[in-house]
């Protein structure tokens, strides 16, 4: 691992494609890195900058209060 990566807590894992029906399917390697399991609720966070959306990511809904903790805790400070 570079200097650089130990930086970045963003890497490009996988590309998917969105069918005609706008469902994508997680690769497995992604699925098992991320401990994703059929039955498992996603929540889609967008995130917008300037009026643009920037980023779409997903959460296991059993961590998005910590997420949102993580994301919003220092702003109160």
């Amino acid at each position: 691992m570079t200097k650089q990566n130990k930086k970045c807590c963003c890497n490009v894992e996988s590309v998917v494609t969105i069918d005609e029906r706008g469902q994508m399917v997680l690769p497995k390697e992604i699925r098992d890195k991320a401990d994703i399991k059929a039955g498992d609720k996603l929540a889609v966070v967008l995130i917008n900058k300037d009026g643009q959306f920037r980023s779409i990511s997903l959460v296991k809904t059993e961590s998005l209060s910590e997420v949102v903790t993580d994301m919003v805790g220092p702003a109160l400070k």
